[in-house]
């Protein structure tokens, strides 16, 4: 057998699983990624009904998502900030927490619209999820969105979980919020989460790095210069973009950080974005890995969250964090912090 076959679009390696030879040549199309573009000179209104038709596109998705793994989903406020609240089915308190942070270019996407990436992790880690249903740019920017996180974070303190029992991730625009906005509280002292997790980081909002170029023409998903670039400029000013809370590639990890692992796919613009993080954070002494996926593509964990190496991925990340999480009991009624409904 060859080593690679050609599907009608984009390469389709014999070296993945069936199923994600047979997910790559169905899904994409130069045709759909070529169309996602960003008009430019859009105003909050714009904006608004660009996020509303993305938020739609995804329902059918997200649905048979939730169909099929039948968690339990409350939506509530906490510290000011909308959330999910997602226990997976058959849920046993383990008095731990997961605090996840979506993608979406950070133009686009809601809770309810990411539910590929939260639904099968709270399942394959037996923990609850919480879903951070921040303010989308440019109706907000970093500064106020990286704030709301930390909110999160404050609520959480208050209701009684240490943050040894709190894990968070991310997946692209939210894997980089999520990194940023655990630099800021380093930064402002606060006592750091036990771990955290990047898929597919937007480590770098620029256009910077080897992969932007050299896997442009092979990223089923993205082109820069149409979507990402956009989003990007929405979300900081260009004279920010290159900030350690902006693009945290460019953070001082010689200071504490979380454990960290960062997954990504060789398909993908983002490679570099995963690769240079993973080299700040170790050559600066942090405790890292990188855990990189033959032929797949942008956060193939969610979209295409059925296929083998999905599977294995949250299968490694459940691990990771299971391990970094404290040994402590549970209190002595046996039940972890409430969340005020």
């Amino acid at each position: 057998m060859n080593s690679t076959t050609i599907a009608a679009d984009f390469y389709v390696p014999s070296t993945i699983s069936a199923e994600g030879q047979a997910f790559l040549s169905k899904t994409f199309s130069h045709e759909i990624r070529n169309a996602s573009v960003i008009p430019s000179e859009l105003d909050s209104e714009g904006w608004k009904q660009l996020q509303d038709l993305s938020n739609e596109q995804v329902k059918s998705f997200n649905d048979s998502v939730v169909s099929l793994y039948q968690p339990h989903i409350e939506e509530m406020m906490l510290e000011g900030v909308r959330i999910l609240d997602i226990k997976p089915q058959n849920w046993q308190d383990n008095a731990k927490v997961l605090v996840y942070i979506h993608g979406g270019a950070y133009v686009a996407y809601n809770p309810e619209s990411t539910l590929a990436s939260s639904v099968p992790v709270a399942a394959d880690t037996g923990t609850r999820v919480i879903s951070v249903d921040y303010t989308l740019a440019p109706h907000a920017q970093y500064d106020i969105i990286i704030d709301q996180v930390l909110s999160v974070f404050k609520g959480l303190k208050k209701l009684g979980y240490k943050m040894s029992d709190i894990a968070v991730y991310g997946d692209s625009a939210g894997g980089g919020l999520a990194a940023s906005s655990i630099l800021k509280m380093r930064d402002l002292g606060e006592e750091l989460p036990a771990a955290l997790v990047l898929w597919s980081p937007w480590a770098d909002i620029t256009e910077t790095g080897d992969t932007y170029h050299t896997l442009k023409d092979a990223d089923p998903l993205y082109l820069y210069e149409l979507l990402l670039k956009p989003s990007a400029d929405a979300y900081a000013d260009i004279k920010d973009q290159k900030h350690p809370y902006v693009s945290p590639v460019y953070g001082d990890y010689s200071k504490p950080f979380p454990p960290t692992l960062i997954q990504a796919g060789t398909k993908e613009i983002f490679l570099s974005n995963a690769v240079r993080l993973y080299q700040q954070i170790d050559s600066q002494g942090g405790e890292v890995k990188l855990d990189i996926y033959e032929g797949m593509w942008h956060v193939f964990q969610a979209f295409s969250y059925y296929i083998p190496e999905a599977q294995l991925a949250r299968k490694k990340m459940a691990k990771f964090i299971s391990g970094k999480f404290t040994a402590s009991e549970k209190s002595a009624d046996n039940t972890s912090p409430t969340i005020n409904r």
